[in-house]
């Protein structure tokens, strides 16, 4: 089952995916991802009217997340291209909800702060229950998958030593564009993942590459901490970060950026830098 977000006559509206069709929710519907796969295991939404996807214009598949939970250096290449030793357990840092984009919004860069601003592609959790804290979760509290590019804006990055504030910039979560269930998806550690700057491609490994796969990253991140329904859970990003390249190559003015995984979809991103579209 596919899930995502829509613009239909003005108004955000919940669409469902199967093998047979596209299927629109009704207008009285709640404006949440959670609540329509609950809609759709219950068999509610067999008599919504089906919708051509063509004509959709796709928005973030969440509006929020209660928490969204970052993972750093979980693929062996891309932590041998940054030049730090391989981490013993999960490195987890923090973005803020209000960056998150839709997965075909225009990324306005405060290029007043930043003149680095980086691409990483990551296969992405939404949980589906409150879980962890006691007892750590596992596979089974996971509602969807998804596609996020983690950009970040290096400079701010680096320079503020945490790496918070330099990855939450708005817009520097973009989601989508679909969340696919785990029956659908299938195996989480068998699954292309990539990123192309203006058709180049950048990235290209498997999510077989991680280091601590999703099932390790759910019990880590959870051990001590609830999760709730609704939090984001990104799990690293693989080599060719453009901060590490010979020479570093960071995001312009008007490219677009695109980030997929096999099995979801693709994220495209047009980035803009402020001082030159105001």
């Amino acid at each position: 089952m596919r899930i995502a977000r829509a613009v239909v006559d003005g108004q955000p509206r919940i669409v469902v995916k199967d093998e047979a069709s596209i299927r629109l929710a009704p207008s009285s519907h709640v404006d949440d991802a959670l609540a329509a796969i609950a809609s759709v295991r219950s068999g509610a939404s067999a008599s919504w009217p089906a919708v051509d996807e063509a004509a959709l214009e796709l928005l973030a598949p969440v509006t929020s997340a209660g928490k969204i939970i970052a993972v750093g250096l979980n693929y062996a290449d891309h932590t041998s291209e940054t030049g730090i030793v391989q981490p013993e357990r999960p490195l987890t840092f923090a973005k803020y909800s209000s960056s998150i984009a839709g997965p075909r919004d225009t990324v306005v860069v405060p290029d007043h702060l930043t003149a680095q601003v980086d691409y990483e592609a990551e296969l992405t959790v939404l949980i589906g229950r409150d879980c962890g804290g006691a007892t750590p979760a596992t596979l089974d509290d996971v509602a969807a998958y998804t596609v996020a590019n983690d950009l970040s804006a290096r400079d701010v990055q680096f320079g503020d030593v945490q790496w918070t504030r330099g990855k939450s910039f708005d817009g520097f979560t973009p989601v989508g564009p679909w969340l696919v269930t785990p029956d659908e998806f299938g195996d989480p550690q068998s699954h292309r993942i990539y990123t192309a700057v203006d058709g180049v491609t950048l990235q290209d490994d498997t999510t077989a590459a991680m280091i601590f796969d999703v099932a390790t990253l759910l019990a880590f991140i959870s051990d001590g901490v609830t999760l709730q329904a609704g939090d984001l859970i990104l799990t690293g990003t693989p080599a060719g970060a453009g901060a590490f390249r010979e020479p570093a190559r960071f995001l312009q003015h008007d490219e677009v950026v695109t980030v997929g995984v096999e099995g979801i979809g693709e994220l495209r991103n047009r980035i803009v830098y402020r001082s030159l579209v105001a």
